[in-house]
């Protein structure tokens, strides 16, 4: 795989190994990972980006040549690193700070094994009691010509590059979103195709889930409901849409909420109907929303589903109940259609703002409470 980024891959190599940059990149398993795990890298903020596994890599890489294995040579005799210093390392990295423990615990060896199944070693070996770890280092010596190279170093060069790409990346994408923002009451006809570039399917999920939201914050945000003991004493209440946390988060199936119907969403890239049924038993069946991050139409995703509940289940009454849950799809087309609507009411400056706020959160630029805390300011003003 050939990739705008690839050239900065074999620039790297280039400083410590001269002529055989190249010829490394073909030969190294590790170098070729990284090579495919950094292909986002020139896409935007909004392309799909690669932290957790490469943070994991990069810690235990780092462990190793601090420790100054790659000069000493007896690594094998070394006791390993502790798991909570090398956790707290990734999280000290731009974009790391809520990762989680899976990457060193076992999605980076389970990633490499599918990107080589015919490859043995895995990147991360580990005594899972003594909570210790290793990077295997025979993935990081690589021979050629009977020369033994130590590609340690140039591994972390790259991820270090990738991260500053990414971050330079980011930075411009916030600062777009917060001059269009500010511009908003005299440029909607600029910010909607800025938008509209956010939530496309190719986008990346976590960017997807928070224009979503910002998209149907703002939609339901003129709504009142009457809610009362009786017809005579019921009192209005606005809609308001809560969202639960960070992007890809352990929620049981809960991305928004809304008060006061208590209506649930689930934000989800996938079509694979175990994956919607499963967030519907979590919740006990109780009716949820789904927003897809999809062009196929409401009527095909809804027939996709109810086809692969048959063939899941197999009885009526089962798909029916299941069927029955889905309360309402949203697909790209329309949350498309709503973004129009906010545009002509003229909240685009609201879908902004709380892709700005949102988007700080998820990259770590500020916590879930100072995002709520300026969420309160705003509607105060």
């Amino acid at each position: 795989m050939v990739h705008s980024f690839t050239e900065r891959i074999v620039g790297i190599l280039a400083k410590y190994f001269d002529a055989d940059a190249q010829t490394l990149l073909e030969l190294s398993p590790l170098l070729k990972y990284l090579n495919v795990k950094t292909r986002s890298a020139d896409r935007g903020s909004k392309s799909r980006s690669s932290f957790a596994n490469l943070y994991a890599l990069y810690v235990l890489v780092e462990d190793y040549v601090q420790q100054g294995f790659e000069k000493t040579g007896n690594y094998s005799e070394y006791e390993g690193a502790y798991f909570t210093p090398l956790l707290r390392r990734m999280r000290s990295i731009p974009f790391g700070q809520r990762l989680q423990n899976h990457a060193l615990n076992n999605r980076l060896n389970d990633e490499f094994h599918k990107c080589f199944p015919d490859e043995d070693r895995r990147p991360i070996l580990r005594k899972v009691e003594r909570q210790r770890y290793w990077i295997n280092e025979s993935l990081l010596l690589v021979e050629i010509s009977g020369r033994r190279l130590n590609i340690a170093r140039a591994i972390l060069d790259i991820i270090d590059e990738y991260v500053a790409t990414k971050k330079r990346s980011f930075e411009r994408f916030m600062s777009d979103c917060v001059k269009l923002s500010c511009a908003a009451r005299t440029a909607a006809h600029d910010i909607g195709p800025f938008i509209r570039d956010l939530i496309s399917p190719e986008r990346d999920a976590r960017i997807f889930e928070i224009v979503s939201y910002a998209i149907l914050k703002a939609y339901y945000g003129d709504d009142i409901v009457f809610i009362g003991p009786s017809r005579e004493s019921a009192e209005p209440q606005p809609l308001h849409l809560f969202k639960t946390g960070r992007t890809n988060a352990n929620d049981g199936g809960i991305d928004f909420v809304m008060r006061p119907l208590g209506r649930f969403f689930q934000v989800t890239e996938t079509l694979n109907v175990k994956k919607y049924f499963l967030d519907i038993d979590k919740i006990e069946r109780y009716p949820i929303s789904f927003v897809v991050k999809t062009n196929l139409s409401i009527p095909d995703v809804r027939a996709l589903l109810e086809k692969g509940a048959r063939e899941q289940y197999g009885v009526d009454s089962v798909v029916r109940r299941y069927m029955e849950a889905i309360e309402e799809i949203f697909n790209v087309p329309r949350l498309l259609e709503i973004l129009d609507e906010v545009i002509r009411e003229g909240h685009v400056k609201e879908v902004l703002n709380e892709i700005v706020r949102w988007s700080k959160v998820e990259f770590s630029y500020i916590q879930e409470g100072e995002a709520a805390t300026a969420a309160d300011d705003d509607e105060e003003d």
